[in-house]
Parts: C-alpha cells; sequence; structure tokens
C-alpha cells in the first residue's frame, strides 16, 4: 500500500464508524465516540507525518493535543475560558478532569481546517482566520450533540445562541480564543502560497467536507437536534463551502485524457 492510500483507507474506516453513530445507543455509543476520535486523530497525524514529515506531525500533536489538554484542564478546574462545566466518566480515562480522549479531538479537526484555510488563502491573517474559523464553528454540532448524550454538562446558566439551551456563548468564544492560538502556531506549517492541487492534502479535505455534510443530515434526521442542525450548516459553510467550490473547479480544469 503506497503512504498516498493509507489516508483514503483511514478515512474510510472513520466514515463506517460515524454512519453506525446513529444505530447505537449507551455504552456502545459512548464506545465508538471514543473509536471514532481515536481513528480521526490517527487520520490527522498519520496524514501530517506521511506528507509534511516527523517534526510536523509532532508539532501538530503538540499543539493542538498537548495544548487542548491543558487548556480543558484549565477550563475544568476554573471556568475559564469555555465558562463552568465538568465531564462524566463515559468518555474513559481522565486527567485533571478532562477525558484523555478530548485532546484528541481537537487535533482530529484542526489539521484538516488548517489545511482547508491553506487551500484557500494565502499567508496572512486572512488565513489564520479562515482556519480558526472552520475549527470553531465545527464546535456548533459537537457541543450540542455531546451535551445531549450526556457526555459534559454546563453549569452556569449564561446568555445561550437560540435553540441552544444550556451551552452558553462564552463556550464558543473560548473556542475562537484557542483555536486562533493554534492556528497561530501552525502556521509555518502552511507554506509560502496557497497550496497547489494534488500536494497530498485531498484526504484531508474530504475529512473536513464529510464532516460538514454527515453533521447536517445526523442532527436534522438521526439525532433530533434541528437546531444545532441549522446553526452548524450555517457556520461551518463558511470553509466548506469555498472549499468545495474550489475542489470542483480544479476538477473541472483538468484535461481529459482520450481513451486509447
Amino acid at each position: 500500500m503506497t503512504a498516498r492510500r493509507l489516508p483514503w483507507l483511514l478515512l474510510g474506516v472513520l466514515v463506517l464508524a460515524q454512519i453506525a453513530y446513529p444505530l447505537t445507543t449507551g455504552t456502545t455509543r459512548a464506545r465508538l465516540t471514543v473509536a471514532v476520535v481515536l481513528l480521526g486523530c490517527l487520520l490527522s497525524v498519520g496524514h501530517a507525518l506521511l506528507t509534511r514529515g516527523p517534526r510536523a506531525a509532532a508539532a501538530l500533536a503538540l499543539i493542538a493535543g498537548g495544548g487542548g489538554l491543558a487548556i480543558e484542564a484549565l477550563g475544568v478546574a476554573t471556568g475559564f475560558p469555555f465558562g463552568s462545566y465538568d465531564y462524566s466518566g463515559q468518555l474513559g480515562p481522565q486527567l485533571a478532569g478532562v477525558p484523555l480522549v478530548i485532546p484528541l479531538a481537537w487535533t482530529w479537526m484542526a489539521w484538516p481546517a488548517w489545511l482547508a484555510a491553506t487551500r484557500l488563502l494565502p499567508p496572512g491573517v486572512g488565513r489564520i482566520a479562515l482556519a480558526t474559523a472552520g475549527l470553531v464553528t465545527w464546535d456548533l454540532f459537537l457541543d450540542p450533540q455531546m451535551v445531549a448524550e450526556g457526555y459534559w454538562r454546563w453549569l452556569g446558566d449564561g446568555p445561550a445562541l437560540p435553540g441552544l439551551d444550556g451551552i452558553p456563548i462564552s463556550n464558543y468564544l473560548g473556542w475562537l480564543l484557542f483555536a486562533a492560538l493554534v492556528m497561530t502556531m501552525l502556521r509555518p506549517l502552511g507554506g509560502a502560497a496557497v497550496a497547489v492541487p494534488d500536494a497530498g492534502d485531498e484526504p484531508m479535505y474530504a475529512l473536513y467536507l464529510w464532516t460538514y455534510a454527515s453533521s447536517v443530515l445526523a442532527h436534522a434526521v438521526f439525532l433530533g437536534l434541528p437546531a444545532s442542525a441549522l446553526w452548524g450548516a450555517a457556520g461551518m459553510a463558511v470553509v466548506a463551502v469555498p472549499l468545495a467550490v474550489t475542489l470542483l473547479r480544479q476538477r473541472s480544469r483538468r484535461p481529459v485524457v482520450p481513451a486509447t
């Protein structure tokens, strides 16, 4: 198996696991949630390793994973920057009150959000802002889903987005702060220009677009979360729609090779 095929294989397994999610309940669903996050993290870190080398993979794991653990531990202990919350014991082993799978989730989605931004914009503040938005808006799906499952709970009564009662706006502001820090620190991994086609990043683009489309469908149809389906659809569209349009245009420009 070539190195380029491995991310596609992992993505296929991840897709199958996520399709199975609505078909499960209780402990089985919690274990599947952990398995999905592990697969996603392996996919993103593995892709970074195969396309950019060991230093890039280590930097991604340290910045998004290590940083994610640190800020989550701070959040659980102090309520800053997300608001007051705590985790149940359903997501496996914990460190400093944080399930170890949580920082892996940051790592999983930080990488495709970053690469989507590098495909769309040149280096600079705009690229960092777009990548930040690409990660933060994913939580418009994630938090309502995980709260509904009882994997964590919010303890305060702060203002919330319409339809997303119980999840304070401070949560998304905290995501905004940390995501901006992550994307700023990932900047050296982005290269000097807009990412070129066929650079090996297609599995990450597919991951981002799959996450967007499947989350809209799952929340609207299978999970009974119409408000988060609408908020997430509108939010992640900021990155997902331009990315999809760019990739479709790229595909339409490819020359047709005549049959021999």
